[in-house]
């Protein structure tokens, strides 16, 4: 395992991770990958997958939880986020993966819930979320390698511990401010006296320029130009042509617009780091809250739902330790990404990892007093 941000004294923010400073410190959630990997018949590489994040154990169509969506550059794709903007539901596990495997992974999605719920003969409808972000640089993203077996490996190899990071699942052929990117995850736990709730992150990082690149409010990007990029050649577009996809969990008793304020604050984490200033960047975001534990099931119940439910919510006077600890989750998880993740060569582009003494001489020569 290479050192994650805290493991090099990179200590981003005031308030203290969970125990294992990922999304899975949420009570329930759970994360599975899934790599594609090889070459196709026409010799070009694959690299390329899925990430799976499933918000609570089972059916979450037969056990929904409160969300909401903030779109805060809406040059990408998504599904399922219509029916969270409109009824505050999540009704299905949420994806990551590339962008033309958007459909496959949303189909697969449907299929798997089906084989895990009883046909007792009533009307059935999923709109599942997946995300996407642009793998075209490392992958043969027209291959369309990604299939339905590779969405159901991603499903059964979900657990509740330490989450991969790294150029892993959807985030295996993804570059993040001109270096290799994918996913990262961090947490933040709210002390007693704040309400004790827990909020996580993860990312699918394939964003940014790099001499915007900051890390714990140092313009650490700046001493590193001179570290090879990927879009030196003239041939390719210009750097930041990528996305950032964002997941947030807490279990925090958030109604469905208070889980859409959630949301907007991984805008801020991501402006942390240098982030959210490109036209051609999809920035979508999700976060979903898991503490009310009876949540009404979907629409089609139907007639046997009761007709008020007893629900709570977070006072607002308290909600701001929530966004704080949600700002500095999605900060750190994009480090953590950039971090994990190796050198990667693939269809005629190199892109170079970032290394911890890369990244700690460029902190030093910036003012970092961490190291002294």
């Amino acid at each position: 395992m290479k050192p994650r941000a805290r493991d090099l004294n990179i200590r981003i923010g005031q308030l203290h991770p969970g125990p294992l400073n990922a999304i899975t410190d949420v009570r329930g959630v759970r994360v599975g990958h899934s790599n594609v990997r090889g070459r196709s018949s026409a010799g070009r590489d694959i690299c390329s997958g899925v990430t799976l994040i499933e918000p609570r154990p089972g059916s979450t169509n037969q056990q929904p939880c409160f969300a909401g969506v903030h779109v805060l550059n809406g040059n990408g794709d998504a599904t399922g986020l219509e029916w969270i903007r409109e009824a505050g539901l999540l009704t299905s596990p949420i994806a990551f993966t590339n962008t033309h495997s958007l459909g496959v992974v949303r189909d697969a999605l449907i299929a798997l819930d089906r084989q895990q719920q009883p046909d007792d003969g009533r009307l059935y409808w999923n709109m599942p979320v997946v995300l996407e972000t642009f793998d075209g640089l490392l992958n043969d993203i027209n291959g369309f390698h990604v299939q339905p077996e590779h969405v159901a490996e991603a499903l059964s190899a979900a657990v509740d511990g330490p989450v991969v990071e790294g150029a892993v699942g959807g985030g295996s052929g993804m570059i993040c401010h001109e270096f290799k990117g994918g996913i990262g995850t961090a947490s933040r736990r709210l002390s007693s006296v704040q309400g004790g709730w827990t909020v996580g992150a993860i990312v699918q990082a394939n964003h940014g320029i790099r001499n915007e690149l900051r890390v714990d409010g140092y313009p650490v990007g700046r001493y590193m130009e001179q570290t090879d990029s990927p879009f030196l050649r003239a041939s390719l577009p210009h750097p930041g042509m990528g996305s950032i996809v964002v997941c947030l969990a807490t279990d925090a008793p958030l109604l469905p617009h208070q889980c859409t304020r959630l949301a907007q604050r991984a805008s801020l984490g991501l402006a942390r780091t240098g982030g959210g200033n490109e036209d051609h960047s999809g920035d979508i975001f999700i976060a979903f809250a898991t503490g009310n534990d009876h949540v009404p099931p979907a629409a089609y119940e139907g007639k046997g739902a009761p007709t008020c439910d007893g629900l709570r919510m977070v006072n607002n006077d308290h909600i701001s330790e929530l966004f704080l600890a949600a700002t500095e989750a999605v900060e750190e998880a994009i480090i953590n990404a950039l971090l994990a993740s190796d050198s990667t060569e693939g269809n005629g582009h190199s892109v170079p990892g970032l290394d911890a003494d890369t990244l700690l001489a460029a902190l030093e020569k910036s003012g970092w007093p961490g190291s002294r």
